[in-house]
């Protein structure tokens, strides 16, 4: 069986779980958040506790009892506590400024970069340290937007500059004079 797909989900206070129709939904002080269910794999939910069954011992559909458990799971962390990831704008005149429900982006570019926030996802920053942090009960969406945003300016691997994850570590390269 799978590790991750045995492994049972107990509910936080204030979250429910509720399988409704071919979807699961996870209700929770932050919001509400609907997984549809895989094929061959059945949800139990009973006394605050979460179980995955699988219907048969294939390869995709034992793949798919440990992605529907973590799928479940993220949605129960999310309604509850929330996702968060941080990004830093690292270089000189590079910054961002929040304005109503998008960020204005000064990225080096001739004309500044506007990124639109996504339904459900909220952006904070700090314009002294450029700091960015971004906050949402979805995890998969939190890590998309992230991701949209340091595609903006990708780091440099000479100087460093652009956006970065904060926990990133960029490898720098030596340059021209290095090798002389």
């Amino acid at each position: 069986m799978s590790r991750i797909g045995k492994k049972e989900i107990t509910l936080p206070k204030g979250v429910e779980v509720k399988k409704d129709g071919n979807a699961v939904v996870v209700k929770g002080p932050k919001g509400s958040l609907t997984t549809p269910i895989v094929t061959g794999i059945s949800v139990n939910v009973e006394n605050n506790v979460v179980k995955f069954e699988r219907k048969d011992d294939e390869g995709k559909t034992r793949a798919f009892h440990g992605l529907m458990r973590a799928l479940v799971a993220n949605n129960v962390r999310g309604v509850s506590e929330g996702f968060k990831r941080e990004l830093d704008i690292v270089g000189v005149g590079y910054r961002a400024e929040v304005k109503g429900r998008e960020v204005v982006f000064q990225l080096g570019y001739s004309h500044p970069v506007r990124f639109p926030i996504p339904q459900g996802i909220d952006i904070a920053v700090d314009a002294k340290t450029g700091h960015i942090t971004i906050t949402g009960i979805d995890k998969q969406q939190v890590g998309q937007t992230a991701a949209e945003i340091r595609g903006l300016r990708e780091p440099d691997p000479y100087k460093g500059k652009g956006i970065k994850y904060s926990d990133e570590v960029i490898r720098r390269k030596a340059g021209k004079a290095a090798g002389k």
